[in-house]
């Protein structure tokens, strides 16, 4: 596909693989929808989305359609009810389980897991975009590499907004 006739809807769109992956797929000229709560439409919005669905309140299958690939954060009943939003040829791309083959199938589309691995090319690719203001990371909180154990707890407590950066050296 040509990215700017890509649409790509990214779940879980404010957190920290979510708020990159709007900016990433915004840079590549897609059309992005995401799914966060509403308290976080505007904070998807500044990075780019082009929709936001309410996760708590609507269900993303009933608002989108046609999807080029969905990236997806979570997993389970979401993934499942991913597969009726893409176009055939489509793709979901999964962080965190492997799509079903069946499903991929039935629909007529492409499942992939991925995890991310150092690569330089990419990382140099990502720093160009970084260095170009199309890309920001969002760091939510800093900090010391001591309080690790209180950072872990943010994590665990609280919905959390990008990233939260432990400072290894001052």
């Amino acid at each position: 596909h040509q990215a700017e006739e890509m649409h790509v809807v990214g779940r879980g769109g404010a957190g920290v693989v979510g708020h990159q992956a709007i900016q990433f797929a915004k840079a590549a000229g897609a059309f992005v929808v995401t799914t966060v709560a509403a308290e976080d439409f505007d904070f998807v919005r500044e990075l780019g989305a082009d929709q936001a669905v309410d996760y708590k309140n609507q269900r993303f299958e009933d608002e989108v359609e046609d999807i080029d690939m969905v990236f997806d954060l979570v997993a389970g009943d979401t993934q499942d009810r991913s597969w009726s939003v893409l176009k055939p040829g489509g793709i979901l791309v999964s962080t965190v389980s492997e799509p079903s083959a069946e499903q991929a199938r039935l629909h007529q589309a492409r499942g992939v897991s991925y995890l991310a691995e150092p690569n330089a090319a990419q990382l140099a690719r990502i720093s160009r975009l970084i260095d170009a203001g199309k890309v920001t990371p969002f760091v939510q909180a800093t900090y010391p590499l001591e309080e690790v154990a209180k950072a872990e707890e943010r994590l665990e407590r609280e919905h959390t907004r990008g990233k939260i950066v432990l400072q290894v050296a001052a």
